[in-house]
């Protein structure tokens, strides 16, 4: 049995650039993103122009079909170049003014759509906002909601968190971050930044799953992964292992 478990076992080599590596990134006016991620990215289903993680749109796809959502729910926007970001914050600006840009446009940089980790959704509609779909509480929408930490999303920026985030209420915003820290995230009411820090107070098990934070040290380090085991950086300053033991 012993051997056996061996085998599975996998040696991760760390180092800095591993810390902006990963699902768990938090990017905002504090953290800001790191460009190479080296994300794969695909087009998101029944849209030409939309792209997301591959991984992120394989779960967004489970998650739409568990509600029977085709044909209801629209694919708004999902990653984006820096240089798109850009050119929306500069648009943003010019035609909207200054204090609406800083509710609901992230600067280039500190936008989450640059990571491939987060899609912005609306009900299906003739005209659809491009910078702030409707996506009611109500319907296929709230549907959406009542299903999305399962798959592994979050709401990213709420209203009781606006003090934190420094981004306006986007209902329409939903981030990956996967399962089970989608659901910690929900069952906490914790929003992404709550949440980092949480993570800070020690290691800690939900559902299956032991989950560790590990300071980065200004040195490599080699830790041991099993097979259904994963790491991330945070974007600020270590990383999260979570473990599957059960």
């Amino acid at each position: 049995m012993d051997k056996i478990r061996t085998k599975q076992i996998r040696k991760i080599s760390l180092s800095k650039e591993d810390i902006y590596k990963g699902n768990l990134l938090l990017v905002n006016q504090d953290y800001f993103l790191h460009e190479d991620l080296n994300r794969k990215l695909v087009k998101c289903l029944d849209s030409l122009d939309v792209l997301l993680d591959k991984e992120v749109n394989k779960y967004l796809q489970l998650a739409l079909k568990k509600i029977k959502a085709k044909g209801k729910i629209t694919f708004v926007s999902g990653f984006r170049l820096r240089e798109e970001q850009e050119k929306i914050y500069a648009d943003s600006l010019r035609e909207s003014g200054e204090e609406f840009t800083k509710k609901y446009v992230a600067l280039p940089g500190a936008s989450e759509h640059e990571t491939g980790l987060a899609i912005d959704l609306g009900l299906t509609m003739d005209k659809i906002d491009f910078i702030r779909p409707l996506f009611p509480h109500m319907g296929i929408c709230e549907e959406f909601r009542k299903v999305a930490s399962q798959y592994g999303f979050i709401e990213r920026y709420k209203k009781d968190k606006e003090k934190i985030t420094k981004i306006n209420a986007e209902e329409w915003h939903f981030r990956y971050v996967g399962y089970p820290h989608a659901k910690i995230i929900e069952q906490n009411n914790f929003c992404l930044e709550e949440y980092i820090e949480f993570l800070k107070k020690g290691k800690f098990s939900f559902d299956e799953y032991e989950i560790e934070y590990i300071p980065y040290e200004n040195k490599k380090l080699v830790i041991e992964l099993g097979k259904d085991d994963t790491i991330s950086g945070n974007n600020c300053d270590g990383y999260i292992v979570t473990r599957k033991v059960k």
